[in-house]
């Protein structure tokens, strides 16, 4: 958690996102009006990623279809943008989005529909089968969107839908090796952006496969942003609280230490540090915790209150914080 404001407290005063504070209701239109958010490029993973290599594909770019922004998928972009004379810089952001997104409704098939089955799946939580075939569960999962967001549940995804879909955060899965701890009474606090849920996952599994136990989370934000208790940022989707690890391997279980108890493990925590930046790279602006040897070693940053977790800020190469840009 960070104890300090933020230029994020400003920026989320744009569009209705700011009154989203306990994220019981979506946006009328996207969080970011006329934008869709967030931006992808190389080292992203997730379901916007996902999504995206599916649209490329259906517009002829092929590309592999795996979740990761690699130097492939960088150049199917680039070919895409040029196409549309786009600026050519294999980025991903609102003009991009914009052009590649494709409206289809009940009866279409293709892989803007593969796209479009894996965002609601990310975006709620739902288990539709990804055929590329509009049929009457998918036309049922767009409606319920819509009611969500508070946008005209008519089952067709359409420009406003895919923008807010594509804004919407998504929840991690516990199961990649996350347990899931709520230290400051935020409930289920645990939704981040597309990037942030898929970088964390991916950064746990590989921690997980140590035999070290799982990784403790704290916060990440509520599913629509907004104020959140204890937290002077995590509203963006993008800051992510984890508790370090222990000689026992017991930190999902056993009680919170610091840096400085007999029981940390700074050789463990240390391995932890470089999966996370090793799933997201060139997409972590700075880990803050206070272990003055992680600190030499450049792993991570000293801040107040930082003793008894990591505290894991991801960016994008384009937002509307310079918080989170990296």
């Amino acid at each position: 958690m960070l104890k300090r404001a933020s230029t994020l407290v400003r920026a989320m005063t744009m569009g209705a996102a700011a009154v989203l504070v306990l994220g019981l209701a979506a946006p009328a239109t996207a969080a970011y009006p006329g934008a869709f958010h967030p931006t992808q490029s190389v080292g992203n993973r997730g379901s916007d990623v996902t999504a995206l290599q599916y649209l490329l594909r259906g517009r002829g770019h092929a590309t592999a279809v795996d979740g990761v922004f690699s130097a492939g998928t960088a150049t199917a972009v680039k070919a895409f943008q040029q196409a549309k004379s786009l600026p050519a810089d294999g980025i991903v952001g609102t003009k991009t989005w914009g052009a590649l997104v494709v409206q289809v409704r009940e009866g279409d098939k293709g892989d803007a529909v593969s796209a479009l089955q894996t965002q609601l799946n990310a975006k709620l939580r739902l288990s539709l089968k990804v055929t590329g075939t509009f049929d009457a569960a998918t036309k049922q999962a767009v409606s319920n969107f819509q009611s969500h967001a508070r946008l005209g549940a008519d089952g067709v995804a359409g420009p406003v839908t895919w923008e807010n879909l594509l804004w919407h955060y998504a929840y991690p899965d516990m199961g990649a090796g996350l347990c899931d701890k709520d230290p400051d009474n935020n409930g289920t606090a645990n939704w981040g952006t597309g990037a942030t849920t898929a970088q964390l996952e991916a950064a746990a599994r590989t921690f997980a496969a140590t035999g070290q136990g799982k990784i403790p989370l704290g916060d990440i934000g509520f599913e629509h942003g907004g104020a959140i208790n204890g937290h002077a940022s995590h509203r963006a989707g993008m800051d992510v609280d984890i508790w370090p690890v222990r000689t026992d391997s017991a930190q999902c279980t056993a009680g919170r230490i610091t840096w400085e108890s007999p029981t940390y493990d700074r050789a463990a925590t240390r391995q932890l540090v470089k999966a996370i930046r090793g799933a997201a790279p060139g997409h972590v602006k700075v880990i803050w915790f206070n272990d003055p040897v992680l600190i030499r070693e450049g792993l991570t940053k000293a801040l107040v209150n930082h003793s008894n977790h990591l505290h894991v800020r991801y960016c994008e190469k384009v937002h509307t914080s310079s918080s989170y840009t990296c």
